[in-house]
């Protein structure tokens, strides 16, 4: 009888699968990227001047507009959703949540209209864990916001992420409220 040699065969449908799966996985990426755009575009609307040749949309108050009402910067306005500038975390976490996503990408959306705005995002933690733990953690919240805003657009040049960990916390107490009061990322714009 001949000898037999033992051929080691590569099943065709392993290496269809992997592109398959590496397909789905860059499809995947290009979908996410194509959806915070979209939804940066629609996320709010900014209140303008009337008169055009009245005052930058960035002064804080600006002068009388031809009705004689103020016009306020939409940073300012509690009716905009660019007033809100705090993103909450969970307990340990540090991806931005769906609720604050149309914040982020509305102030990422301001940063993109007026290339001169620059913020400071300042990553807080609460008071449980090390200090260097919570400084870590912080900045992690403080990344996770930048980079949803630079993912819409926005450019790394006007956005710095700072981290204050426990030292800063926004409510005192040693409870589940003010824990999660300080679990946050803080939106500072340089101007203010």
């Amino acid at each position: 009888m001949g000898t037999f040699t033992k051929v080691a065969l590569i099943p065709f449908r392993s290496v269809t699968q992997s592109n398959s799966i590496y397909k789905e996985k860059t499809m995947n990426k290009i979908l996410s990227v194509a959806l915070i755009a979209l939804l940066s575009a629609c996320a709010s609307e900014t209140t303008k001047p009337t008169d055009a040749a009245g005052p930058p949309e960035d002064a804080s108050l600006s002068a009388q507009d031809t009705s004689g009402s103020p016009t306020l910067n939409p940073l300012n306005d509690p009716n905009n959703i660019l007033s809100k500038r705090s993103v909450y975390f969970d307990f340990d976490k540090y991806l931005v949540k769906d609720q604050y996503k149309s914040m982020v990408l509305s102030h990422a959306r301001y940063l993109r209209e007026h290339s001169s705005a620059s913020i400071r995002l300042e990553g807080h933690a609460d008071e449980r864990g090390s200090r260097e733990y919570n400084l870590a953690l912080g900045q992690r919240r403080a990344d996770s916001v930048q980079k949803v805003m630079t993912l819409s657009g926005t450019q790394e040049s006007q956005i710095e992420s700072i981290s204050y960990g426990e030292e800063t916390p926004r409510a005192l107490g040693h409870h589940e409220t003010a824990w999660a009061e300080n679990r946050r990322a803080d939106i500072r714009y340089q101007s203010e």
